[in-house]
Protein backbone atom coordinates (compact mmCIF):
# COMPACT_ATOMS: atom_id res chain seq x y z
CA UNK A 1 0.00 0.00 0.00
CA UNK A 2 0.99 3.64 -0.37
CA UNK A 3 2.64 5.82 2.27
CA UNK A 4 -0.52 7.91 2.73
CA UNK A 5 -2.57 5.92 5.18
CA UNK A 6 -4.73 3.22 3.63
CA UNK A 7 -5.14 4.71 0.16
CA UNK A 8 -4.08 2.82 -2.95
CA UNK A 9 -1.99 4.35 -5.69
CA UNK A 10 -3.19 4.10 -9.29
CA UNK A 11 -0.79 1.21 -9.91
CA UNK A 12 -1.93 -0.62 -6.78
CA UNK A 13 -5.56 -0.22 -7.81
CA UNK A 14 -4.91 -1.68 -11.26
CA UNK A 15 -2.95 -4.57 -9.78
CA UNK A 16 -5.72 -5.28 -7.27
CA UNK A 17 -8.15 -5.91 -10.13
CA UNK A 18 -6.08 -8.88 -11.29
CA UNK A 19 -6.86 -10.80 -8.10
CA UNK A 20 -10.64 -10.82 -8.67
CA UNK A 21 -12.50 -13.83 -10.00
CA UNK A 22 -14.61 -11.68 -12.34
CA UNK A 23 -16.90 -13.19 -14.95
CA UNK A 24 -17.02 -10.65 -17.78
CA UNK A 25 -18.39 -11.15 -21.27
CA UNK A 26 -17.40 -8.90 -24.17
CA UNK A 27 -18.89 -9.25 -27.66
CA UNK A 28 -20.10 -12.79 -27.01
CA UNK A 29 -16.89 -14.09 -25.40
CA UNK A 30 -15.87 -14.55 -21.79
CA UNK A 31 -12.73 -12.53 -21.13
CA UNK A 32 -9.92 -14.20 -19.22
CA UNK A 33 -7.99 -11.00 -18.46
CA UNK A 34 -10.31 -7.98 -18.35
CA UNK A 35 -7.61 -5.60 -17.10
CA UNK A 36 -5.71 -5.58 -20.39
CA UNK A 37 -8.65 -5.90 -22.78
CA UNK A 38 -8.66 -2.90 -25.19
CA UNK A 39 -12.36 -2.20 -24.60
CA UNK A 40 -11.96 -2.34 -20.83
CA UNK A 41 -8.58 -0.77 -20.07
CA UNK A 42 -9.45 2.86 -20.94
CA UNK A 43 -12.22 2.79 -18.32
CA UNK A 44 -9.86 1.21 -15.78
CA UNK A 45 -7.42 4.04 -16.47
CA UNK A 46 -10.17 6.57 -15.74
CA UNK A 47 -10.88 4.94 -12.36
CA UNK A 48 -7.14 4.81 -11.69
CA UNK A 49 -7.13 8.60 -11.94
CA UNK A 50 -9.36 8.74 -8.84
CA UNK A 51 -6.61 6.92 -6.95
CA UNK A 52 -3.77 8.94 -8.48
CA UNK A 53 -5.20 12.32 -7.42
CA UNK A 54 -4.97 11.29 -3.75
CA UNK A 55 -1.18 11.30 -4.10
CA UNK A 56 -0.59 14.45 -6.13
CA UNK A 57 -1.34 18.17 -6.24
CA UNK A 58 -5.09 17.60 -5.86
CA UNK A 59 -4.76 15.62 -2.62
CA UNK A 60 -6.40 18.41 -0.61
CA UNK A 61 -9.61 17.68 -2.51
CA UNK A 62 -9.17 13.92 -2.93
CA UNK A 63 -8.30 13.01 0.67
CA UNK A 64 -10.63 13.28 3.66
CA UNK A 65 -10.35 12.31 7.31
CA UNK A 66 -12.70 9.49 8.27
CA UNK A 67 -13.95 9.25 11.84
CA UNK A 68 -14.87 5.62 11.17
CA UNK A 69 -11.26 4.51 10.77
CA UNK A 70 -9.64 7.58 12.34
CA UNK A 71 -7.43 8.24 9.36
CA UNK A 72 -7.19 9.60 5.83
CA UNK A 73 -9.36 7.99 3.16
CA UNK A 74 -10.04 8.54 -0.51
CA UNK A 75 -12.99 10.91 -0.81
CA UNK A 76 -14.86 8.36 -2.93
CA UNK A 77 -15.26 6.17 0.20
CA UNK A 78 -15.98 9.07 2.56
CA UNK A 79 -19.15 10.24 4.30
CA UNK A 80 -20.39 13.80 3.77
CA UNK A 81 -19.91 15.03 7.34
CA UNK A 82 -20.01 18.76 6.53
CA UNK A 83 -21.04 21.17 3.77
CA UNK A 84 -17.32 21.42 2.96
CA UNK A 85 -17.30 17.69 2.13
CA UNK A 86 -20.09 18.23 -0.38
CA UNK A 87 -18.37 21.23 -1.94
CA UNK A 88 -15.03 19.43 -2.19
CA UNK A 89 -16.78 16.47 -3.78
CA UNK A 90 -18.09 18.66 -6.62
CA UNK A 91 -14.74 20.42 -7.00
CA UNK A 92 -12.89 17.08 -7.14
CA UNK A 93 -15.36 15.76 -9.68
CA UNK A 94 -14.67 18.72 -11.92
CA UNK A 95 -10.92 18.14 -11.65
CA UNK A 96 -11.31 14.49 -12.58
CA UNK A 97 -13.75 15.26 -15.38
CA UNK A 98 -11.12 17.59 -16.83
CA UNK A 99 -8.21 15.19 -16.27
CA UNK A 100 -9.92 12.22 -17.94
CA UNK A 101 -12.42 13.81 -20.35
CA UNK A 102 -14.88 11.06 -19.52
CA UNK A 103 -16.75 9.32 -16.69
CA UNK A 104 -14.42 8.14 -13.90
CA UNK A 105 -17.09 5.82 -12.53
CA UNK A 106 -16.88 6.12 -8.73
CA UNK A 107 -19.62 8.68 -8.05
CA UNK A 108 -22.59 6.28 -7.85
CA UNK A 109 -20.81 4.22 -5.22
CA UNK A 110 -19.86 7.31 -3.21
CA UNK A 111 -23.33 8.85 -3.36
CA UNK A 112 -24.91 5.46 -2.70
CA UNK A 113 -22.94 4.73 0.46
CA UNK A 114 -23.92 8.13 1.87
CA UNK A 115 -27.58 7.57 1.06
CA UNK A 116 -27.44 4.10 2.59
CA UNK A 117 -25.79 5.46 5.73
CA UNK A 118 -28.85 7.69 6.19
CA UNK A 119 -31.35 4.96 5.28
CA UNK A 120 -29.88 2.33 7.61
CA UNK A 121 -29.75 4.88 10.42
CA UNK A 122 -33.50 5.29 9.99
CA UNK A 123 -33.99 1.51 9.75
CA UNK A 124 -32.59 0.85 13.21
CA UNK A 125 -29.42 0.48 15.23
CA UNK A 126 -28.61 -3.11 14.27
CA UNK A 127 -28.88 -2.54 10.52
CA UNK A 128 -26.96 0.70 10.74
CA UNK A 129 -24.16 -0.91 12.74
CA UNK A 130 -23.93 -3.70 10.17
CA UNK A 131 -23.59 -1.19 7.35
CA UNK A 132 -20.99 0.86 9.22
CA UNK A 133 -18.85 -2.23 9.81
CA UNK A 134 -18.94 -2.97 6.10
CA UNK A 135 -18.12 0.63 5.20
CA UNK A 136 -15.13 0.63 7.55
CA UNK A 137 -13.74 -2.29 5.56
CA UNK A 138 -14.33 -0.47 2.27
CA UNK A 139 -12.43 2.55 3.57
CA UNK A 140 -9.54 0.52 4.97
CA UNK A 141 -9.13 -1.41 1.70
CA UNK A 142 -9.79 1.71 -0.44
CA UNK A 143 -12.23 -0.12 -2.67
CA UNK A 144 -14.02 0.91 -5.83
CA UNK A 145 -17.78 0.34 -5.58
CA UNK A 146 -20.28 -0.31 -8.34
CA UNK A 147 -23.43 1.43 -7.13
CA UNK A 148 -26.09 -0.83 -8.66
CA UNK A 149 -29.53 0.79 -8.74
CA UNK A 150 -31.19 0.68 -12.16
CA UNK A 151 -33.42 -2.31 -12.96
CA UNK A 152 -34.52 -3.14 -16.52
CA UNK A 153 -38.09 -2.21 -15.46
CA UNK A 154 -39.74 -3.68 -18.57
CA UNK A 155 -43.26 -2.29 -19.06
CA UNK A 156 -43.27 0.91 -17.02
CA UNK A 157 -47.04 0.75 -16.57
CA UNK A 158 -46.64 -2.39 -14.43
CA UNK A 159 -45.41 -2.70 -10.87
CA UNK A 160 -42.52 -5.02 -9.93
CA UNK A 161 -44.69 -7.94 -8.72
CA UNK A 162 -46.44 -7.98 -12.13
CA UNK A 163 -43.11 -8.53 -13.92
CA UNK A 164 -40.62 -9.76 -11.30
CA UNK A 165 -37.95 -10.74 -13.82
CA UNK A 166 -37.52 -7.05 -14.66
CA UNK A 167 -36.30 -6.29 -11.12
CA UNK A 168 -33.70 -7.59 -8.69
CA UNK A 169 -35.50 -9.25 -5.81
CA UNK A 170 -35.08 -11.71 -2.97
CA UNK A 171 -36.14 -15.19 -4.06
CA UNK A 172 -35.18 -17.09 -0.91
CA UNK A 173 -34.35 -16.36 2.71
CA UNK A 174 -32.11 -18.86 4.42
CA UNK A 175 -30.30 -19.11 7.72
CA UNK A 176 -27.46 -16.66 7.46
CA UNK A 177 -28.53 -14.69 4.40
CA UNK A 178 -30.70 -14.15 1.34
CA UNK A 179 -30.69 -15.26 -2.31
CA UNK A 180 -31.19 -12.59 -4.97
CA UNK A 181 -32.05 -12.86 -8.65
CA UNK A 182 -32.37 -10.37 -11.51
CA UNK A 183 -30.29 -7.79 -13.35
CA UNK A 184 -29.05 -4.25 -13.01
CA UNK A 185 -28.48 -2.23 -16.20
CA UNK A 186 -26.40 0.84 -17.13
CA UNK A 187 -23.82 -0.17 -14.51
CA UNK A 188 -21.08 2.42 -14.78
CA UNK A 189 -17.64 0.96 -14.13
CA UNK A 190 -18.98 -2.34 -12.81
CA UNK A 191 -16.20 -4.40 -14.41
CA UNK A 192 -13.63 -2.13 -12.75
CA UNK A 193 -15.03 -2.43 -9.23
CA UNK A 194 -14.08 -4.46 -6.19
CA UNK A 195 -17.61 -4.69 -4.77
CA UNK A 196 -21.20 -4.21 -5.86
CA UNK A 197 -23.38 -2.02 -3.64
CA UNK A 198 -26.86 -3.11 -4.70
CA UNK A 199 -29.83 -0.84 -3.97
CA UNK A 200 -33.47 -0.55 -5.06
CA UNK A 201 -33.94 1.78 -8.00
CA UNK A 202 -37.34 3.22 -7.09
CA UNK A 203 -39.81 3.71 -4.29
CA UNK A 204 -41.74 0.56 -3.39
CA UNK A 205 -45.19 -0.14 -1.96
CA UNK A 206 -46.71 -2.57 0.49
CA UNK A 207 -46.57 -6.05 -1.03
CA UNK A 208 -43.28 -5.27 -2.82
CA UNK A 209 -40.99 -6.05 0.12
CA UNK A 210 -38.99 -8.67 -1.80
CA UNK A 211 -37.75 -5.92 -4.12
CA UNK A 212 -36.68 -3.68 -1.21
CA UNK A 213 -33.18 -5.12 -0.89
CA UNK A 214 -29.91 -3.29 -0.30
CA UNK A 215 -26.77 -5.37 0.09
CA UNK A 216 -23.15 -5.73 -0.99
CA UNK A 217 -20.96 -8.43 -2.48
CA UNK A 218 -17.55 -8.82 -4.13
CA UNK A 219 -17.74 -8.72 -7.93
CA UNK A 220 -16.41 -12.27 -8.04
CA UNK A 221 -19.28 -13.72 -5.98
CA UNK A 222 -20.67 -16.96 -7.40
CA UNK A 223 -23.64 -16.27 -9.66
CA UNK A 224 -22.60 -12.70 -10.56
CA UNK A 225 -22.03 -12.24 -14.29
CA UNK A 226 -21.24 -9.06 -16.20
CA UNK A 227 -21.78 -8.25 -19.86
CA UNK A 228 -20.02 -5.20 -21.28
CA UNK A 229 -22.23 -2.64 -23.00
CA UNK A 230 -21.43 -1.37 -26.49
CA UNK A 231 -20.54 2.24 -27.24
CA UNK A 232 -20.39 4.09 -30.57
CA UNK A 233 -17.06 3.47 -32.32
CA UNK A 234 -15.81 1.38 -29.38
CA UNK A 235 -13.70 -0.65 -31.82
CA UNK A 236 -11.43 2.38 -32.04
CA UNK A 237 -10.37 2.14 -28.40
CA UNK A 238 -6.62 1.73 -28.09
CA UNK A 239 -6.08 2.65 -31.74
CA UNK A 240 -4.98 5.80 -33.59
CA UNK A 241 -8.55 7.09 -33.97
CA UNK A 242 -9.67 6.61 -30.35
CA UNK A 243 -9.99 10.36 -29.84
CA UNK A 244 -9.30 10.10 -26.12
CA UNK A 245 -5.91 8.42 -26.14
CA UNK A 246 -5.92 6.90 -22.63
CA UNK A 247 -9.30 7.17 -20.92
CA UNK A 248 -12.86 5.99 -21.49
CA UNK A 249 -16.16 5.18 -19.82
CA UNK A 250 -17.91 1.87 -19.29
CA UNK A 251 -21.35 0.41 -18.67
CA UNK A 252 -22.31 -3.20 -18.03
CA UNK A 253 -25.37 -5.30 -17.48
CA UNK A 254 -24.84 -7.12 -14.18
CA UNK A 255 -26.68 -10.42 -13.81
CA UNK A 256 -27.51 -12.00 -10.46
CA UNK A 257 -28.17 -15.71 -10.97
CA UNK A 258 -29.45 -16.83 -7.55
CA UNK A 259 -26.65 -15.09 -5.67
CA UNK A 260 -26.37 -15.84 -1.96
CA UNK A 261 -25.62 -12.76 0.15
CA UNK A 262 -24.60 -13.44 3.77
CA UNK A 263 -26.49 -11.62 6.49
CA UNK A 264 -23.57 -9.35 7.41
CA UNK A 265 -23.76 -7.85 3.92
CA UNK A 266 -27.55 -7.35 3.88
CA UNK A 267 -28.33 -3.81 4.99
CA UNK A 268 -32.03 -3.43 4.12
CA UNK A 269 -34.50 -6.25 3.45
CA UNK A 270 -38.17 -5.39 3.09
CA UNK A 271 -37.77 -1.99 4.79
CA UNK A 272 -40.07 0.08 2.56
CA UNK A 273 -39.72 3.39 4.41
CA UNK A 274 -35.93 3.13 4.62
CA UNK A 275 -35.73 2.26 0.93
CA UNK A 276 -37.81 5.34 0.13
CA UNK A 277 -35.31 7.43 2.09
CA UNK A 278 -32.44 5.75 0.27
CA UNK A 279 -33.81 6.50 -3.19
CA UNK A 280 -34.65 10.10 -2.30
CA UNK A 281 -31.28 10.83 -0.68
CA UNK A 282 -29.32 9.19 -3.48
CA UNK A 283 -31.17 11.19 -6.12
CA UNK A 284 -30.20 14.45 -4.46
CA UNK A 285 -26.57 13.51 -3.97
CA UNK A 286 -26.12 12.18 -7.48
CA UNK A 287 -27.94 14.97 -9.28
CA UNK A 288 -25.66 17.49 -7.57
CA UNK A 289 -22.64 15.41 -8.60
CA UNK A 290 -23.36 16.26 -12.22
CA UNK A 291 -22.37 19.82 -11.33
CA UNK A 292 -18.81 18.56 -10.99
CA UNK A 293 -17.98 15.82 -13.47
CA UNK A 294 -19.83 17.23 -16.46
CA UNK A 295 -18.34 20.74 -16.31
CA UNK A 296 -14.96 19.01 -16.18
CA UNK A 297 -15.84 17.18 -19.40
CA UNK A 298 -17.10 20.44 -20.86
CA UNK A 299 -13.72 22.01 -20.12
CA UNK A 300 -12.07 19.39 -22.34
CA UNK A 301 -14.46 19.88 -25.24
CA UNK A 302 -14.15 23.66 -24.97
CA UNK A 303 -10.37 23.26 -25.02
CA UNK A 304 -10.50 21.03 -28.09
CA UNK A 305 -12.78 23.47 -29.92
CA UNK A 306 -10.55 26.39 -28.95
CA UNK A 307 -7.46 24.51 -30.18
CA UNK A 308 -9.12 23.92 -33.54
CA UNK A 309 -10.01 27.60 -33.96
CA UNK A 310 -6.33 28.40 -33.43
CA UNK A 311 -5.25 25.75 -35.92
CA UNK A 312 -7.74 27.17 -38.41
CA UNK A 313 -6.54 30.74 -37.85
CA UNK A 314 -9.95 32.07 -36.80
CA UNK A 315 -9.56 32.37 -33.02
CA UNK A 316 -9.85 36.18 -33.03
CA UNK A 317 -13.00 36.33 -35.14
CA UNK A 318 -15.79 37.87 -33.08
CA UNK A 319 -18.34 35.14 -33.77
CA UNK A 320 -15.80 32.45 -32.82
CA UNK A 321 -14.96 34.16 -29.54
CA UNK A 322 -18.65 34.56 -28.80
CA UNK A 323 -19.31 30.85 -29.28
CA UNK A 324 -16.42 29.90 -26.99
CA UNK A 325 -17.70 32.30 -24.35
CA UNK A 326 -21.18 30.78 -24.65
CA UNK A 327 -19.76 27.28 -24.14
CA UNK A 328 -17.86 28.43 -21.05
CA UNK A 329 -20.93 30.26 -19.72
CA UNK A 330 -23.02 27.10 -19.95
CA UNK A 331 -20.31 25.02 -18.24
CA UNK A 332 -20.02 27.44 -15.34
CA UNK A 333 -23.82 27.59 -15.00
CA UNK A 334 -23.93 23.84 -14.34
CA UNK A 335 -20.96 23.97 -11.97
CA UNK A 336 -22.38 26.93 -10.06
CA UNK A 337 -25.68 25.20 -9.37
CA UNK A 338 -23.89 22.03 -8.23
CA UNK A 339 -21.84 24.09 -5.78
CA UNK A 340 -24.94 25.97 -4.63
CA UNK A 341 -26.80 22.71 -3.93
CA UNK A 342 -23.84 21.59 -1.83
CA UNK A 343 -23.43 24.88 0.02
CA UNK A 344 -27.14 25.12 0.92
CA UNK A 345 -27.03 21.69 2.53
CA UNK A 346 -28.70 20.56 5.75
CA UNK A 347 -27.63 17.94 8.25
CA UNK A 348 -29.56 14.68 8.70
CA UNK A 349 -29.93 13.24 12.19
CA UNK A 350 -27.41 10.55 11.23
CA UNK A 351 -24.71 13.22 10.85
CA UNK A 352 -24.54 13.11 7.05
CA UNK A 353 -25.19 16.39 5.23
CA UNK A 354 -27.73 16.39 2.41
CA UNK A 355 -27.78 18.69 -0.60
CA UNK A 356 -30.52 21.22 -1.25
CA UNK A 357 -33.08 19.14 -3.20
CA UNK A 358 -34.35 21.98 -5.39
CA UNK A 359 -30.92 23.11 -6.52
CA UNK A 360 -29.67 19.54 -6.98
CA UNK A 361 -32.55 18.82 -9.33
CA UNK A 362 -32.11 22.14 -11.13
CA UNK A 363 -28.45 21.20 -11.62
CA UNK A 364 -29.25 17.84 -13.18
CA UNK A 365 -32.09 19.26 -15.24
CA UNK A 366 -29.67 21.76 -16.78
CA UNK A 367 -27.39 18.83 -17.57
CA UNK A 368 -30.15 17.20 -19.63
CA UNK A 369 -30.07 20.25 -21.94
CA UNK A 370 -26.87 22.31 -21.89
CA UNK A 371 -24.35 19.65 -23.02
CA UNK A 372 -26.24 19.34 -26.30
CA UNK A 373 -25.74 23.04 -26.98
CA UNK A 374 -22.10 22.88 -25.95
CA UNK A 375 -21.63 19.92 -28.29
CA UNK A 376 -23.42 21.73 -31.11
CA UNK A 377 -21.15 24.74 -30.76
CA UNK A 378 -18.06 22.50 -30.68
CA UNK A 379 -19.19 20.81 -33.89
CA UNK A 380 -19.83 24.23 -35.43
CA UNK A 381 -16.31 25.42 -34.57
CA UNK A 382 -14.63 22.14 -35.55
CA UNK A 383 -15.98 21.95 -39.09
CA UNK A 384 -16.97 18.97 -41.20
CA UNK A 385 -13.59 17.25 -41.03
CA UNK A 386 -14.48 15.93 -37.57
CA UNK A 387 -16.82 13.51 -39.33
CA UNK A 388 -14.98 12.84 -42.60
CA UNK A 389 -11.27 12.74 -41.76
CA UNK A 390 -9.56 9.48 -42.79
CA UNK A 391 -7.91 7.33 -40.17
CA UNK A 392 -4.82 8.79 -38.59
CA UNK A 393 -3.12 5.55 -39.59
CA UNK A 394 -3.35 6.62 -43.25
CA UNK A 395 -1.18 9.68 -42.63
CA UNK A 396 1.64 7.33 -41.61
CA UNK A 397 1.72 5.59 -45.01
CA UNK A 398 4.66 6.95 -47.02
CA UNK A 399 2.77 6.67 -50.30
CA UNK A 400 -0.10 8.79 -48.90
CA UNK A 401 1.46 11.11 -46.32
CA UNK A 402 2.54 13.99 -48.54
CA UNK A 403 -0.63 14.09 -50.59
CA UNK A 404 -2.88 13.77 -47.53
CA UNK A 405 -1.03 16.40 -45.48
CA UNK A 406 -3.28 19.33 -46.52
CA UNK A 407 -6.39 17.35 -45.57
CA UNK A 408 -5.08 16.53 -42.10
CA UNK A 409 -3.29 19.77 -41.36
CA UNK A 410 -1.09 19.61 -38.29
CA UNK A 411 -1.01 16.68 -35.88
CA UNK A 412 -2.72 18.92 -33.32
CA UNK A 413 -5.59 19.61 -35.71
CA UNK A 414 -6.06 15.97 -36.65
CA UNK A 415 -6.06 14.72 -33.07
CA UNK A 416 -8.27 17.55 -31.81
CA UNK A 417 -10.80 16.69 -34.51
CA UNK A 418 -10.79 13.09 -33.33
CA UNK A 419 -11.30 14.24 -29.73
CA UNK A 420 -14.31 16.39 -30.65
CA UNK A 421 -15.71 13.50 -32.66
CA UNK A 422 -15.15 11.10 -29.73
CA UNK A 423 -16.95 13.34 -27.25
CA UNK A 424 -19.90 14.43 -29.38
CA UNK A 425 -20.90 11.22 -31.14
CA UNK A 426 -18.18 8.60 -30.60
CA UNK A 427 -17.60 6.42 -27.55
CA UNK A 428 -17.26 9.54 -25.40
CA UNK A 429 -20.79 10.61 -26.29
CA UNK A 430 -22.11 8.03 -23.82
CA UNK A 431 -21.01 10.07 -20.78
CA UNK A 432 -21.21 13.41 -22.60
CA UNK A 433 -24.71 13.09 -24.07
CA UNK A 434 -26.74 10.00 -23.10
CA UNK A 435 -25.56 9.88 -19.51
CA UNK A 436 -26.33 13.59 -19.21
CA UNK A 437 -29.86 12.91 -20.38
CA UNK A 438 -30.68 9.76 -18.42
CA UNK A 439 -28.10 9.34 -15.64
CA UNK A 440 -29.45 10.05 -12.12
CA UNK A 441 -32.93 10.08 -13.61
CA UNK A 442 -34.35 11.25 -16.90
CA UNK A 443 -35.55 14.89 -17.21
CA UNK A 444 -39.10 14.29 -16.01
CA UNK A 445 -37.78 12.82 -12.76
CA UNK A 446 -36.25 16.17 -11.85
CA UNK A 447 -39.38 18.07 -12.81
CA UNK A 448 -41.47 15.80 -10.58
CA UNK A 449 -39.21 16.51 -7.60
CA UNK A 450 -39.29 20.24 -8.30
CA UNK A 451 -43.08 20.28 -8.48
CA UNK A 452 -43.35 18.36 -5.21
CA UNK A 453 -40.68 20.33 -3.36
CA UNK A 454 -41.25 23.96 -4.29
CA UNK A 455 -43.55 26.03 -2.06
CA UNK A 456 -46.03 27.20 -4.68
CA UNK A 457 -48.43 28.71 -2.14
CA UNK A 458 -45.68 30.96 -0.78
CA UNK A 459 -45.05 32.35 -4.25
CA UNK A 460 -48.75 33.00 -4.78
CA UNK A 461 -49.10 34.62 -1.35
CA UNK A 462 -46.27 37.07 -1.96
CA UNK A 463 -47.73 37.97 -5.34
CA UNK A 464 -51.07 38.68 -3.63
CA UNK A 465 -49.36 40.96 -1.11
CA UNK A 466 -47.49 42.96 -3.73
CA UNK A 467 -50.62 43.25 -5.87
CA UNK A 468 -52.36 44.82 -2.89
CA UNK A 469 -54.75 41.94 -2.29
CA UNK A 470 -53.51 40.94 1.18
CA UNK A 471 -51.77 42.75 4.07
CA UNK A 472 -47.98 42.47 4.27
CA UNK A 473 -47.25 40.50 7.43
CA UNK A 474 -43.54 40.27 6.64
CA UNK A 475 -43.03 44.03 6.29
CA UNK A 476 -45.94 45.49 8.28
CA UNK A 477 -44.05 48.64 9.25
CA UNK A 478 -43.90 49.86 5.62
CA UNK A 479 -47.15 51.30 4.34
Amino acid sequence: MSDIGRMKTAAEYIESLRTRDLELWVDGERIADPVDHPKVRPAINAVAATYAVAHGPHAALAVAHSELVDGPVNRFTHLFTSPDDLVKKVELQRVLGRLTGTCFQRCVGMDGLNALFIATWEAGEAKHARFVRWLEGVQRRDEMLDGAMTDPKGDRSKRPPEQPDAYVRVVDRRDGGVVIRGAKVHQTGAANAHQILLMPGQGLREGEEDFAIACAMPVGTEGVRMVLGRQPSDGRKGGPDAGNARFGGQECVVLFDDVFVPEERVFLDGDLAACETLVHSFAGFHRASYGGCKPGNFDVLIGAADLLTREHGVRRASHVRDKLVEMAHLAETVHGVGLAASTKSTVHASGVWEVDPVLANVCKHNVTRLPYEIGRLAEDLAGGAMATLPSLADRERPELAALLAPAYGSEARAKALRLVEYMTYGAGAVPFRIECMHGAGSPQAQRIVLERTLDWDAKVQRARVLAGLDPDEELPEIE
